[in-house]
This record gives C-alpha cells, structure tokens and sequence, in this order.
C-alpha cells in the first residue's frame, strides 16, 4: 500500500459520505444526485448556477492558485488562500430570492478609493476575517455559505496557496522559438504565447480532505468549464484530488469552454483541449464531454478524442443567447440534466 493510497482511506473514515447508498454503491432511487463541481473563477460560477437548479446536493472544490487583484494582494500581505474563486462560487450558490440575490451583490461589491481598500471585494475580507478568527478554511467557508443562504458548499482544493508555473513557447515575443517558464496564474492566464504545460509549486501539495471526501462520495463529478491551464488542470495537479478522480465511482464530465480563451489556449480546437488535459491527467478517464453544439466545428474529431478518455459526446446549446462566450445559466441545468439521467446508473433522480 503506498503512502497516498493510506491517505485516501484515512480520508474515507475522517469525513464520512453524507448520503447512504444502496447495493453497488449507488446513490437510492428518488434522492438527489451528489454533484461535485471543480474549477475555478468565471467558469466554475457559471457551472454552479446551473447546477444548484437541478440538485441539492452540491460541493464546489475550488482552485487556490489565484495571485491578482485583491486576492493576490491578500495572499501577499497575510499569507492566506485566495479568497477571490471561493468568493465568486459562494455568489454562484446564492438563491434567486431576495436574500439570496442581496448577499451575492454585497460579497461581490469592490471599493473604489485612493488608498489601500481600492479594488477590495467585501466578500474577499469577510472570507479572511473568518479564517483569522477560526483558523479553519472549511469551518469558515461553511459559515458564510450558511449566512448567504448557499445552494452547496465551497471548499479550497489544497490547504495551502499555490503558484501556477508554466512553460510557455513565444511568451516573449521577439524571441518565438524560445520556451520560458511563466510564474504566476494571472501572468499565465494572459501569456501572448503558447502554453506547453502547468505545474503547481509546492509540487505535492496536501489536499483539503473534505474535498477528496466529497470526490470520492459523488454520484456526478463536473470538471470545466473554465481557463484551462489556470482554473480546469490545476485540480489534476494536486496528487491526493487526482486519485480521488481516478478512483471514485461517480460518473465524470467535462464541460467544454464555448470558444478559446485570448492568450491562454489561443487557437485551441475543443479537441485539444482534451488532449491538453490528458497530457496532464494520462489516467484519467471520463464518461461524458459537453459542448455546446455551435462551438464544435469538427464533431467527428472531438468524438474520437473523447473516445480515447472512455467518455461520449452531448452536444447542447448552452450559451448565452446574447452571443458572448458566456453559458447560459438555465440552457446548461437543463444539458447537465438531461446527461445526469440518460447517463446515470439509476432512473430519474426526482
């Protein structure tokens, strides 16, 4: 038995499944399905609001790397995680209703001044009063996901902040032939050149158990959309969440972003970005990948790509109608749904 597999199974009997299941592992007739959802900013909120419609029971496992704007300025100054992709998920789990929709303005509300509260969301410093009052990341995102009423639960990926590197051809531009490697999500995320891989320092950060617990207990695991070397592989890069992943009984699915992201994955077929992420993940396997239908110009190659993960291919449309890059938010509950029931182990979930 190796150390990390010892990790996992203490896991499994620190932070038990919340939900008890029937014969084979499956989730009994008539509940819910458990969703858990990975990610990070702009990306994972669009998921979470889709997926809060459809279920119950959903955990959002979110990535820890950020180092811009007021986030990396926390970071920085106390060295906490970034509370900003917590933040933004915690808004995306806010109900519809007047309180729901009243907290989710207020922890997203940014200060404009001259001096040093400039740019600061309130969610961002409530987030780490809590921390430096409980000393618990998990307790503290609990309680403010109890004080905005959230539709879920937020967790960090990894206990501590990390530092996104990558090795990127052409990121300076008088040199394009050159690979250099780029320190920083943000720098990253908005590198002119091409990313050749990601990896995250420290290199074998420990994973929030109650995260790996939540992975491990799922029926559905939802990976993407989002920025792909800086918000969807960074979950792969933590080596307790990726066995997890490999190791869970859930069904896995990627949703795919609705064009490529200026800089980041500039040029990217849908295709490759599952080539991307199998470079990173090799044993990864996958049950479904969804795109939206007018994003995908080449069905025939995505199919064979995703084939070659083990998952199949859904088709819907899920952006916005205004035309942005954007998902919509009741267009893809209504895709997720539909592949959590044709695709599950067991009947309609309600």
């Amino acid at each position: 038995m190796t150390g990390r597999t010892s990790r996992l199974r203490r896991v499994r009997r620190l932070v038990p499944g919340r939900v008890t299941r029937g014969p084979e592992g499956r989730t009994k007739r008539g509940a819910q399905p458990k969703v858990v959802a990975l990610g990070g900013g702009h990306g994972l909120s669009a998921s979470l609001a889709a997926l809060r419609r459809i279920t119950g029971d959903l955990t959002a496992v979110v990535t820890v790397a950020d180092d811009g704007g007021s986030s990396g300025r926390l970071r920085d100054e106390l060295g906490v995680l970034p509370p900003g992709d917590l933040r933004k998920a915690l808004a995306a789990l806010c109900g519809d209703d007047d309180w729901g929709q009243t907290w989710a303005r207020v922890i997203k509300h940014r200060f404009t001044s001259e001096g040093d509260l400039h740019d600061h969301a309130v969610g961002n410093l409530l987030i780490v009063a809590l921390w430096e009052q409980l000393g618990d990341p998990v307790q503290a995102l609990d309680l403010v996901g109890k004080l905005l009423g959230a539709h879920g639960r937020v967790l960090p990926m990894s206990a501590v902040p990390l530092e996104l590197q990558a090795l990127v051809k052409g990121h300076d531009p008088a040199d394009p032939d050159a690979v250099t490697t780029v320190r920083g999500q943000a720098t990253v995320a908005l590198t002119p050149g091409e990313v050749q891989s990601v990896h995250v320092v420290p290199e074998d950060p420990p994973a929030v158990p109650e995260a790996v617990a939540a992975v491990l207990d799922a029926d559905w695991v939802v990976l993407g959309p989002g920025s792909w070397f800086s918000s969807v592989i960074p979950h792969l890069l933590v080596p307790e969440l990726l066995e997890a992943l490999q190791e869970t009984k859930a069904r896995r699915v990627l949703s795919l972003n609705l064009a490529p992201q200026p800089g980041e994955t500039d040029g990217f077929s849908p295709q490759r970005h599952l080539e991307v992420l199998a470079r990173h993940a090799p044993k990864l396997a996958l049950d479904v990948v969804l795109a939206d239908e007018a994003a995908v110009p080449d069905r025939e190659s995505l199919t064979e790509a995703a084939k070659r993960l083990g998952a199949a291919v859904e088709l819907a449309p899920v952006a916005a109608p205004d035309g942005s890059p954007t998902h919509d938010p009741e267009l893809l509950a209504a895709a997720y749904d539909r592949i959590f029931r044709m695709h599950g182990r067991i009947g309609p979930w309600r």
